[in-house]
């Protein structure tokens, strides 16, 4: 890992940069100059979702001013905000002057779900959750600043979710069974189970219509199975939208359409 770190507990070499699990500093900044990060967007706003298969890799856009002009980042750096666990994988960095004092740098982080089980499989599926970001900036004249907790943001583990309506067609009038199976990311064992105990909401759209409104919510059973009844009073499709929490993704379900007879 690049740059001020702590409690670094395993390193290993991926490519040309390095993989590190690390426990957070304390949340200060440091430096000198009038250097500055002035704003820090990640993932151009959205949560980072991984999964259990491909390595995703995500933007933290950095804007940094000093009257001398930037020179770019010499560090940056990811956390997880409420155990202080964290791992990095800086694959590139790029600046672009927007006027003589302003530059927005942005480094591309990778993260391939398969890199920690064999190392620490309890910590593991705790690394989902709100992150911190951290970096340091430097500028033409020599300034430079060590700037902790510059923009929070979201690392969530995948979902997925099914529907199914029957019977079909079913006549009018008549009990319609819409069942679905909610799953998530498991980052121990890189496979998805059951997620229990969640609220999801059946929506329904009618046959010609532009959206989906919500019917009613369900709560999914130990395996994450969802089952309920429903009068048919017309034709359109069912599906399941589970809304997300800090540390699972939003998912909506593909539509199940079912006819009248």
């Amino acid at each position: 890992m690049r740059g001020r770190t702590a409690g670094a507990a395993w390193i290993t070499v991926s490519g040309s940069a390095a993989l590190t699990l690390l426990a957070a500093a304390g949340a200060h900044a440091e430096g000198r100059g009038d250097i500055r990060v002035t704003k820090t967007v990640v993932n151009s706003g959205n949560s980072v979702i991984i999964g259990t298969s491909a390595r995703v890799t995500y933007p933290i856009a950095i804007t940094i001013r000093d009257d001398s002009g930037v020179k770019g980042l010499s560090d940056v750096s990811v956390f997880n905000k409420t155990n202080g666990w964290g791992f990095s994988d800086w694959v590139d960095t790029r600046c672009e002057k927007t006027s003589s004092t302003t530059s927005v740098c942005t480094a591309t982080m990778a993260i391939a779900p398969g890199w920690l089980p064999g190392s620490v499989p309890e910590n593991v599926n705790r690394t989902a959750g709100v992150w911190q970001v951290n970096a340091t900036v430097k500028a033409n004249d020599g300034d430079y600043w060590i700037s902790d907790r510059i923009a929070e943001f979201k690392m969530k583990r995948a979902s997925k979710l099914t529907t199914n309506a029957a019977p079909e067609p079913v006549a009018k009038g008549a009990q319609l069974t819409v069942t679905g199976k909610l799953s998530r990311a498991n980052w121990e064992d890189l496979k998805y189970h059951g997620f229990a105990g969640q609220e999801v909401k059946l929506q329904f759209r009618k046959s010609g219509a532009a959206h989906y409104s919500t019917v009613r919510t369900v709560k999914t059973g130990d395996v994450g199975k969802l089952s309920t009844k429903i009068t048919a009073t017309a034709a359109g499709s069912w599906r399941w939208y589970f809304p997300g929490t800090t540390t699972t993704a939003r998912v909506v379900s593909a539509g199940d359409a079912v006819t009248l007879k």
